[in-house]
């Protein structure tokens, strides 16, 4: 628990952190650069793109270990090795819902923190990827939204702090900090209706 815990506060402050310093770092070393870097930097993002990749190897993970976690209490599996059918239900989930809700939160990370020119996307996708995939390498559970929300924030505030939409990054925060302890709350009471049905009948 305190792992995952541990992973899921310390992975925000990390990502804003590390992006202020990369969009230090870019800006030191562009800084003789002509408005034409831009389409470098787009290109730069093809690369970058890596991102998505170390989104798979961890938000649909903790998804596939808990189902196969759910098949081995069960007595469905012997061991804990995950199945073909759960990675492919967890891939297409997680695919689905890119797809169908994607958009908005694209929107609200690509325009409602901080307005995003290419060097701050290459930025926050070398942030991000760095954070999430270490992250996986560690077997530590981490939020993909949280992470690159953060980085947004901290390379916001490495060029210019006020321009921040800090309600915004606030608004997010409150969210963050209602979700987990609401998910374990309405979690237990789920189980403990189930568990009484059982008893019961």
């Amino acid at each position: 628990m305190s792992k995952v815990i541990i992973a899921l506060l310390f992975s925000p402050l990390i990502g804003f952190w590390l992006g202020f310093f990369v969009q230090k770092l870019m800006v030191f070393l562009l800084w003789a650069a002509k408005p034409s870097i831009n389409k470098s930097l787009r290109r730069g993002q093809l690369f970058a793109a890596g991102l998505a990749f170390s989104h798979g190897t961890n938000d649909a993970q903790k998804s596939m270990g808990v189902l196969t976690l759910i098949l081995l209490l069960s007595g469905n599996i012997k061991e804990f090795v995950v199945p073909m059918w759960v990675i492919l239900v967890c891939a297409g989930a997680i695919t689905l819902g890119v797809i169908l809700g994607g958009w908005r939160i694209v929107k609200t990370l690509g325009f409602a923190i901080y307005k995003i020119r290419p060097i701050h996307a290459l930025d926050c996708q070398l942030t991000s990827i760095s954070v999430i995939f270490s992250a996986s390498l560690l077997g530590a559970p981490v939020s993909t939204t949280h992470v690159v929300s953060s980085s947004i924030m901290g390379i916001g505030s490495a060029e210019r702090y006020k321009a921040v939409k800090w309600q915004k990054a606030n608004e997010m925060l409150q969210t963050w900090i209602v979700t987990i302890p609401s998910t374990a709350l309405i979690a237990m009471l789920i189980y403990s209706l189930v568990d009484f049905l059982i008893v019961k009948f």
